[in-house]
């Protein structure tokens, strides 16, 4: 399994969530504690939003802790929202174009999670991708297709509804073919305004996720930078946040979120 990190306020250099903190995106890289993989070693990525809609990228297949360019680009980059992945693959290959996020135009998703059975339905989720979005499956994940089916669903105009609808429909054909785990998803996504977050299983077994504000901003992450563990909020499992404007909203996953207040 996956972990990853995001922020949503006052611009922030990257390195204060991947580098600098105790327990750091880095360090989890070598060192998860809420997760069944200690080691996250199979390429990372972060994308960040400043002054153009769409985000900028990087990712590398090196393990997060042996890349130079990664801890420049840290210490130099300042964004007021951005999201960084470290990924340990449950199965596709370790490339460039399995590592996350991935984009399509002003949006971004990364996800730690699995599809049970992939192996043998990874053909029909491709086929529920749209015609005009296939061109952009580069890779091979469960993720990745995830992630475009929702945009296909319409994650422009109803980002929840959208992710809601791709993960349910995804998990109903992995019922109906597939294998279990059916579904495991702790999920973040983006369009440089809005960033959403959610964490949801067909079984009682939902990644781990957790969020903290601060008064410039909101952190959300797959497991806790430090060791005050009171000060982190724990998304319970079936849930949906969304933070905008310095607002945390959090509802069912299952419902329509609210515009934020």
């Amino acid at each position: 399994m996956c972990r990853w990190a995001a922020w949503s306020g006052a611009p922030k250099y990257l390195e204060e969530l991947i580098c600098d903190p105790e327990h750091s995106l880095i360090h989890q890289s070598r060192n998860a504690f809420s997760c069944k993989t200690q080691v996250n070693a199979d390429g990372f990525g972060m994308a960040w939003y400043d002054n153009r809609k769409e985000p900028c990228i990087y990712k590398d297949v090196r393990p997060a802790w042996a890349d130079a360019n990664l801890l420049q680009l840290a210490h130099h980059v300042r964004s007021p929202l951005f999201l960084a992945h470290i990924r340990a693959s449950t199965g596709t290959a370790t490339n460039h174009d399995n590592c996350h996020p991935f984009t399509h135009g002003r949006w971004c998703f990364m996800h730690n999670g699995q599809v049970g059975g992939y192996e043998h339905i990874r053909k029909k989720l491709d086929g529920m991708i749209p015609d005009h979005l296939y061109r952009y499956r580069t890779g091979a994940t469960d993720s990745e297709a995830l992630f475009l089916i929702a945009v296909g669903y319409g994650l422009d105009h109803d980002p929840v509804g959208a992710m809601v609808r791709a993960v349910h429909d995804v998990e109903q054909m992995a019922r109906e073919q597939g294998g279990l785990p059916h579904m495991r998803f702790a999920a973040a996504w983006s369009d440089g305004t809005h960033l959403f977050a959610a964490r949801y299983a067909s079984d009682n077994l939902a990644p781990s996720l957790f969020f903290r504000s601060f008064r410039d901003g909101t952190t959300v992450v797959s497991e806790p930078f430090d060791t005050a563990r009171d000060a982190w909020m724990e998304v319970p499992s079936s849930s949906i946040l969304m933070v905008a404007d310095g607002f945390v909203q959090q509802q069912p996953f299952r419902e329509p979120m609210a515009p934020a207040a």
